[in-house]
Formats: C-alpha cells, sequence, structure tokens
C-alpha cells in the first residue's frame, strides 16, 4: 500500500470515529469568550505568539479608545480618538488597543516568514497604504504609504515559496503585484484579464476577494466569480483554464462563497508531489446584491463544488450542503475536516444586504464515504449571536474555532435590524467530548525550527487508550488572514510518517515525522504542528519552518 493510500484510510477511519464523536457530544457547543473587544472584528489574524489581531475600519467612533488616550489626525484630516485595531489573548482575554490611522476597509494580508503581519489596501486614502504588525509586547502598527502601486480595495492576498507575497485584484484592479517592495521586479504591476473577463458588470463585479490557493507546484490557482485560472506568476503566464462551475451561483464578493484547499497529504517520496483539491461553497445568484438593495432577498445556494487543480482534465463533483448559506467561513480543523461557519441564508454580503442568519455551523469530512444514506456534511450546535457581513472565524493554537465581528451596517450601530457585533466567542468542534482523551505532544527533536526534508522525531502523550493505539497521523496548519468569508493562507498538511508510532513506556509514544520537501508544498514561516489520534488532535505546536 503507497504512503498516500495509507494516509487516506486512516482519514477515512477518522472520519468515520468522528462522526460517532460528534452524535455524543451533541455536535459541539459554545462559549462567549469576551461580551466587548471594543471593536467589531471585521479582519483576523492568528500570531505566533498566539494572540490575534482584529480590525474594523476606520469610520466613527470605536468602542475602545486609542492607547493613552491620544487621539490622532487621520489621513483624511479628521481627529479621531478610537482605536480600531487590537490585540486580543484569547487565553487571558486581556485587550490591547493598537493604532492605525488609515481606511483598513475590505483589505487584505498575510504572515511574512519571520511572523511580521503584512496588511495591504483598503478604502479611500488607505488603498495604497501597506502597514506591518511585529509581534511583540509593545508593538504597534506602522502604516507605509504608497506601498502599493495601485489601489487595493476588496483584494486577496497569497504567501508565496519565496516568502513574498502576492496581491491579486480589487475594485476595478485587473492586475497583480508583489509586496514587500525589496526588488526592481516588485515594482512592476501585471495585468491579468481574467478579472475583467469575470467581472459580471462593472456595478456588480462579483469577482471581488479572488479565491487563492498555491499548488504544490508553486503556481497560484485563481478563482473569480464562477471559474478558475492556473496562474505562473514567476513567468506571468496563465497556463492552464478550469471548467466553469456548474449551477449558475456566482462565489465571490458580494454573491461571497468561501473556499478551502483540502488537505495535501504528503509522501515520503520527496519526487511525489500530493494531489490538490480546491472546495468551494456557498454563494447567490449574480444579481442577487442589486436586489436585495432593492428589498428582494435571494435564498442562497447549498451548493459546493469540489476540483482536483493539478489533474490533467479536472471536472467538477457537485455536492450539496444541507442548509443555505453565503458569507459562510471555511475553516480548516487540525483534522483535515472542514467547519462552514457564520453566513446569511438570503440576500448578499454588504450593507443590510444579508436576512435569516444561519446560526447552525456545518461539519464536512471530505473522506468521509457517501451513499445513498449518508452525507459528509453534519450540522452542528447553533451559536445565539448572528454572524452576518463583516464577521470573522479564526482556528486557534487549542483547536476551538474563534468567532468574531458582524457589522452590517455603514458604522457602528447597536439599535439596527443586525446589530454592530463586538463580541467574540469560541466554537468547540466534537473532539472536544468529555468521554475521549485528546494527546499531548510532549517534545519536538532536535526543535521547532525545522528545515525542508528534515526528518524530525516528535514525542506525545495519551492518558487513555486501548490495547491497540489506533490511527496517528501529524498535521501542520498555516494560520489565515480572514476577512469577507475567505481564510487567505490557510493550509493544512498531512505530513508523512517513518513508521507507526512506537511506545515508550505505557502512555508516552513517539513517531518520525518527515517536514515537507519544498517551499510549494508549505511556504516558509510559522505553521501549528498537532498530532491526531482516532480523529482527536492535540493542542497545536508552533513550528518555524525555512
Amino acid at each position: 500500500m503507497t504512503t498516500k493510500s495509507l494516509v487516506c484510510l486512516i482519514l477515512v477511519t477518522s472520519s468515520l470515529f468522528t462522526l460517532a464523536l460528534g452524535s455524543q457530544t451533541h455536535r459541539g457547543k459554545w462559549k462567549l469568550l469576551k461580551r466587548s473587544i471594543g471593536i467589531s472584528a471585521m479582519h483576523m489574524q492568528l500570531l505566533p505568539n498566539d494572540k490575534i489581531i482584529a480590525f474594523d475600519w476606520n469610520s466613527g467612533p470605536s468602542n475602545i479608545s486609542l492607547p493613552g488616550r491620544k487621539c490622532v489626525v487621520d489621513s483624511e484630516t479628521t481627529t479621531d480618538c478610537y482605536s480600531h485595531s487590537v490585540e486580543f489573548d484569547p487565553s487571558s482575554r486581556s485587550i490591547r488597543p493598537l493604532t492605525i490611522t488609515t481606511d483598513t476597509w475590505c483589505s487584505s494580508g498575510a504572515l511574512l516568514p519571520n511572523g511580521i503581519l503584512i496588511q495591504s489596501g483598503g478604502f479611500r486614502l488607505g488603498d495604497r497604504v501597506v502597514r506591518s504588525l511585529t509581534p511583540c509586547a509593545n508593538c504597534d502598527w506602522v502604516e507605509k504609504k504608497n506601498g502599493l502601486i495601485t489601489s487595493r480595495w476588496y483584494a486577496s492576498n497569497q504567501i508565496l515559496p519565496n516568502g513574498k507575497i502576492i496581491v491579486v485584484g480589487g475594485m476595478n484592479q485587473f492586475n497583480y503585484e508583489f509586496i514587500p517592495k525589496t526588488s526592481t521586479s516588485d515594482q512592476t504591476l501585471y495585468q491579468l484579464p481574467f478579472l475583467e473577463e469575470t467581472r459580471y458588470s462593472p456595478l456588480i463585479p462579483n469577482n471581488l476577494y479572488p479565491f487563492l490557493h498555491l499548488t504544490p507546484g508553486g503556481k497560484l490557482f485563481i478563482f473569480a466569480n464562477d471559474r478558475a485560472i492556473l496562474l505562473d506568476h514567476v513567468n506571468n503566464k496563465v497556463v492552464k483554464n478550469y471548467p466553469v462551475m456548474p449551477g449558475g451561483v456566482s462565489r465571490n464578493y458580494p454573491s461571497t462563497g468561501s473556499s478551502v484547499l483540502l488537505p495535501l497529504i504528503l509522501s515520503s517520496d520527496f519526487n511525489n508531489h500530493p494531489e490538490a483539491e480546491v472546495f468551494i461553497c456557498g454563494g447567490t445568484v449574480p444579481d442577487s446584491n442589486q436586489k436585495a438593495n432593492a428589498g428582494v432577498f435571494i435564498t442562497a445556494s447549498k451548493s459546493c463544488g469540489r476540483l482536483v487543480i493539478t489533474a490533467n482534465n479536472p471536472s467538477w463533483e457537485m455536492e450539496e450542503m444541507p442548509l443555505n448559506r453565503l458569507m459562510g467561513d471555511m475553516i480548516l480543523l487540525p483534522t483535515g475536516d472542514v467547519l462552514i461557519i457564520n453566513g446569511a441564508a438570503k440576500g448578499s454580503a454588504g450593507w443590510y444586504a444579508g436576512r435569516e442568519p444561519v446560526l447552525n455551523p456545518v461539519l464536512y469530512r471530505p473522506n468521509a464515504p457517501v451513499t445513498a444514506k449518508t452525507s459528509r456534511f453534519e450540522i452542528m450546535s447553533p451559536s445565539k449571536i448572528p454572524r452576518l457581513y463583516h464577521s470573522t472565524a479564526h482556528l486557534l493554537s487549542d483547536g476551538r474555532v474563534l468567532v468574531g465581528g458582524s457589522n452590517p451596517n455603514s458604522n457602528y450601530n447597536f439599535t439596527a435590524l443586525y446589530p454592530t457585533e463586538l463580541s467574540v466567542e469560541v466554537f468547540y468542534p466534537p473532539y472536544f467530548s468529555p468521554t475521549v482523551s485528546r494527546p499531548l505532544i510532549s517534545k519536538i527533536n532536535p526543535g521547532t525550527n525545522l528545515e525542508y526534508k528534515q526528518k524530525f522525531t516528535m514525542h506525545f502523550h495519551i492518558h487513555q487508550w486501548h490495547e491497540e493505539l489506533g490511527k496517528i497521523y501529524v498535521t501542520m496548519v498555516a494560520p489565515s488572514f480572514t476577512s469577507h468569508s475567505y481564510s487567505m493562507n490557510q493550509r493544512l498538511l498531512v505530513l508523512a510518517l517513518d513508521s507507526e508510532a512506537q511506545k515508550v513506556d505505557f502512555s508516552n509514544f513517539v513517531v518520525d515525522v518527515h517536514a515537507p520537501a519544498t517551499a510549494t508544498l508549505a511556504p516558509p514561516g510559522y505553521y501549528q504542528l498537532f498530532v491526531v489520534h482516532e480523529g482527536v488532535p492535540s493542542k497545536g505546536t508552533w513550528v518555524h519552518i525555512k
């Protein structure tokens, strides 16, 4: 049996285990973490120090003052005494206000290989600004005006194998560029006609926040509206056109579905590139936003599609969610399952345009078998808080999912039909069942600074197990920048194991693991490392690959 076949068998078995686990735990649970973090979390990023950076946009007062109660004059010559960004510690629930003076509305971001958060674009005089935040106790935002060649509003970012960030699209921008600007080639604006071709109309683009996924070969999959291309960004050349996704549904803003790259299953044979498959769910008809603005709220789509983007002649495999949904966030869990969370059942993204909040997350198990009586989807326990336009979700290192934001209003409004939401809560997936024991990573040898192709040893502890250890696999998850129902740079790799885990003593085990072979599989930077036992993940351990 090949390495890939063995891993697929383990993932299928784990999916069946977690299916049973889900019924035991009443399909997950919710907990309010903080009633107010002072801002509505429109954008969110987890840093390698386990702090969450969240920010809204500079549109009137928030509910938290700037550090030291200072006031600033922003680029619009308006005096502002309120913070529009915070550092939030999910463990202690503490908040540290940060200072942003330029408008970050509908911007994008990514982590550099050294862990610095780079955030780009926005609205008005913020649309060409590049901002950076270093993860340290007293660090604050540094803003560089004209850090971008052109305006970037509703653009998408992706970290690349060379450590650069590609910034693609934006309102009326049919091109891409690279940041940070450290070389002559970074000063070039590269045209991408595909983005103009996929625009539904000048008033209803439906191709904003295009979905970007880096393939194992290092090229860039770009999905906009209802179709995709494969871009050789090194040579500025489109090398593949993919078939149109069936169904007549638009998937990008403002129709706003979501997308993930399903887990990449790595092999110990470094010459063997893994298969890459994209999974896209939700959205609505192309003119739903226009109709919502006229008071007609169209029902969102249930449809999802899977496409093997590395296949020679790929075709879409379509499925249906159990619930209609747009503006849903798709989060890769450490197990390799996908959590679909937040959103609405009618309308579109945009101010005042969504109706009927979808309170129930849905868990999707990519490797579960499908029969006439079974589905890969399972409805989870509902939240009590609507999370509509401008809501976010992010995987935490302990395996919980942090949920925040929701502001479908043009300012902070607490009396609207769907008020501005300042709270953050956490969802506990089914693997938090009190009846099972979670594994614990105790040591990584030779350390947490990894190199490509390196073999390392993971020591872990399992408190409860039976005569046989059961299924073990190791995953590595890239933290994402989340906004507008799209988690940029999100990536999960199932690492190759040298052999089965070996017992050290009664409850301690060791397994030899292969780091990814190349930067095209895992761009340099910080990742969360998990060991998964019978569908139950450990807490994550941060590792850095260079």
